[in-house]
């Protein structure tokens, strides 16, 4: 497992690189929830997503020779745009792998800045075909089961810590769970007694299926929210989670589009449905909790365009 001091690491090595993103307290948030609510508005970060960190990082680490020969990524979304875009501006051939499920505006933008796009049928298929690209030589930069990612994405937790005032829980989005194993570290040791919560959408339980069954297996995803949709947590990521993390909640997908819709409504901020699960999810911990809670949210992502929005809106009968 990373420790604190591999975050502060990281934070060094990637600073000139990404933002360091606002976090301030949420007044529309608050009154919306009924509790002091404090937003890391990391879907401001280069790229639209917390995924420029973990992938500078990862790229800044490589040798002259695996540099040259280019690296691949395997993304539902915004891991490749994160990938795609930090590895143009270092000057390194990028190729990322998605399944055609992957928002349209994702290939978008991995093509603009100088990345090759290949598209799978499934999420399965995307990370087959990155191990056979493998072979030819190129670099993995893999969103979760990797400490030097997981240590980047963590420096959005030392952020939180150093930048917020008092708080008793955060909320964090997982998909394969780099980003809560990071945060959960970073959080434990600069916050001790901050419970972290984990939320997944229920068609996408990788981590939730790892927790029941004592560590990673496959899982079927049905989500529309590719960005949080991986087949499988890693073992690395598991012991983050089961070791730090105090649950992992699902919410639906509905609920998550109509987190989104909130977001926007009260807090002021075009959020994509895995950073609009937070909402749904923040309700069921402050009901266990009880009175006196002060929470952080890390709204992760804003790569979802409004007409996605609309659309899935829509489909699920919101206002």
């Amino acid at each position: 497992m990373i420790t604190v001091a591999d975050v502060e690491a990281a934070a060094e090595r990637i600073t000139g690189h990404v933002i360091r993103t606002p976090t301030v307290p949420s007044p529309g948030l608050s009154a919306l929830l009924g509790a002091h609510v404090t937003a890391k508005l990391e879907l401001l970060q280069r790229t639209g997503s917390f995924k420029a960190r973990g992938a500078t990082a990862k790229l800044l680490t490589l040798s002259e020779a695996e540099r040259a020969a280019g690296v691949v990524a395997v993304s539902g979304g915004n891991h490749g745009i994160g990938t795609a875009v930090m590895a143009g501006a270092l000057d390194i051939k990028a190729t990322v792998v998605m399944p055609r499920s992957a928002p349209g505006r994702a290939v978008d933008i991995a093509e603009a800045a100088g990345a090759s796009v290949i598209l799978a049928d499934t999420m399965d298929g995307a990370f087959a075909l990155v191990e056979e690209l493998r072979t030819k030589g190129l670099t993995l930069v893999h969103p979760f089961d990797d400490p030097v990612v997981i240590a980047a994405q963590g420096t959005v937790g030392l952020e939180l810590a150093e930048d917020a005032g008092e708080l008793t829980d955060v909320l964090v989005s997982i998909g394969g769970g780099a980003l809560i194993s990071g945060v959960a570290t970073a959080l434990h040791a600069r916050r001790p007694g901050v419970r972290i919560w984990g939320v997944e959408t229920e068609g996408a339980r990788a981590m939730s299926a790892a927790l029941a069954f004592g560590g990673p297996v496959p899982v079927e995803l049905s989500s529309i929210v590719s960005t949080l949709s991986a087949p499988s947590a890693s073992q690395l990521t598991y012991e983050h989670v089961s070791a730090l993390v105090t649950d992992v909640l699902a919410v639906t997908d509905a609920e998550a589009v109509q987190g989104t819709l909130e977001l926007a409504d009260h807090a002021k901020v075009w959020a994509e449905p895995a950073a609009g699960c937070l909402l749904p999810a923040a309700r069921r911990v402050l009901e266990r909790v009880g009175e006196g809670a002060r929470l952080g949210l890390v709204v992760c992502g804003g790569n979802a365009t409004t007409s996605d929005v609309t659309a899935w809106a829509e489909r699920f009968g919101l206002r």
